[in-house]
């Protein structure tokens, strides 16, 4: 992955450095419980332990010749190690290493996606909190429909992103299985209580069942995760960027002191974060179809599956990374202009009340026929009228003074009567510092 989009603690996951240094680990916890199972002689594994290391550039340069990067690898440890070196990989099948090393790797970078996920989500809670009974007009089809608040907005982001974690988290336990069984999966030359212990050591559960290979659905598991939390980072993302056009203007993302929006045209601020996160959503997306592609392999194992892990593991990974990481920081400094939010609501005298007025209609005997005619006709009086205005229509129209006064009309656009519910609706969710 570019470096544009790379944050360090990711990034170090998924280095040479960390691969191999992991592949070392799975070695040493197989040959460790090989020594206390008396298969290898007593200490063999304090003297590698001591001694064991690898150089990448000569891993590298061993490669080329061998054309096999298991066995350059091995090689490279051996220079380290010296005659006791005949012990490490016994029994074992090239990808019981790295199949197992790396359900490790994806272990450790889904704890740091768990971690920043957590952090967002309780930054969008905050903000929620905060905004729970600031109204805002509530959209459908990208039409004003009825008033909302902009917390509640926020809540069903909570709701979607603590959804979103416990299908990470599901998928990040189905991938911590590790396997120590052989050529095509049958312990031919390994004892199968060799890969208990050694996963038990490893904080891996064992493959119930495996070939030369962990199974690739579980993999793709992993990829449908994330892309499903990217697509819920877009929807967000892009809801920011209709709220901050300039025609609505309710939110904007933090725009710092000496940003500059436009090359050509200075008074620009553009939901930028919020762009890029749609852009990368559709790239974390991407990874899951080669994930599930790899599904299919050849009888007990062929490598076609390799060459694409070796990339969409790590890109993925870093880019889930940045993009939580950077709408974290657009959530939290996200301003709000609940002004805007108000003038938008109450555009065109309140067009968005007419439910309320079509029952107060019917509650007073009026068809409901009769009821949706009379105020679509004043509603649609006001809609896109310069001075156009919904209430004074109604107050105006004699069908609807002889059965609402001046009082029924008024309780028809009392906006906090349309937000009553929304403690409830909050309550359900039991945020931390939430009233209840």
């Amino acid at each position: 992955m570019i470096d544009r989009y790379t944050l360090p603690e990711m990034a170090a996951l998924w280095s040479q450095q960390a691969k191999y240094q992991t592949w070392l680990q799975v070695e040493l916890a197989v040959l460790q419980v090989q020594q206390d199972m008396g298969i290898v002689p007593a200490g063999v594994f304090q003297d590698v332990q001591s001694k064991a290391a690898f150089d990448i550039a000569r891993i590298d340069e061993i490669e080329l010749e061998v054309k096999h990067d298991v066995i350059a690898f091995l090689t490279s440890v051996a220079e380290f190690v010296g005659d006791n070196s005949r012990y490490v990989h016994l029994g074992m099948t090239s990808s019981d290493l790295v199949d197992t090393a790396l359900s490790l790797q994806i272990h450790q970078a889904g704890q740091l996606l768990v971690d920043k996920l957590s952090t967002l989500t309780d930054t969008i809670a905050r903000r929620a909190i905060e905004h729970r009974n600031t109204p805002m007009i509530g959209r459908s089809h990208g039409i004003h429909g009825e008033p909302t608040t902009f917390g509640l907005k926020l809540l069903v982001w909570v709701d979607e992103l603590e959804r979103q974690q416990k299908r990470l988290q599901d998928a990040l336990e189905e991938n911590r299985v590790g396997q120590i069984s052989g050529a095509v999966g049958t312990y031919s030359n390994i004892d199968p209580q060799v890969e208990v212990q050694a996963c038990e050591i490893l904080g891996l559960k064992p493959a119930k069942t495996s070939t030369q290979v962990i199974q690739r659905d579980i993999h793709a598991q992993f990829f449908l995760a994330l892309g499903s939390l990217a697509s819920t980072l877009e929807n967000f993302a892009v809801e920011i960027r209709h709220l901050q056009r300039t025609d609505v203007l309710e939110v904007e993302e933090p725009f710092s002191k000496g940003q500059k929006g436009s090359s050509a045209m200075p008074h620009k601020r553009n939901p930028v974060s919020s762009e890029n996160i749609t852009g990368l959503a559709r790239m974390v997306r991407s990874y899951a179809l080669p994930a599930l592609e790899n599904i299919a392999l050849w009888h007990e194992r062929d490598i076609s599956h390799s060459s694409v892990e070796r990339i969409i593991f790590p890109d993925a990974c870093i880019l889930m990374h940045y993009m939580l990481n950077r709408f974290n920081t657009v959530m939290d400094g996200l301003v709000v202009h609940s002004d805007n939010m108000r003038r938008n609501m109450n555009k065109y005298g309140g067009v968005i009340f007419s439910q309320r007025v079509l029952l107060s209609l019917v509650d007073k005997g009026m068809s409901r026929e009769d009821a949706y005619r009379l105020v679509q006709k004043n509603a649609h009086t006001a809609w896109n009228v310069d001075g156009g205005n919904f209430r004074q229509n109604l107050a105006s129209d004699p069908e609807v003074q002889a059965l609402l006064n001046a009082d029924d009309l008024a309780a028809c656009f009392d906006v906090d009567d349309y937000l009553k519910n929304v403690d409830t609706i909050f309550n359900r969710m039991s945020l931390k510092s939430a009233v209840c």
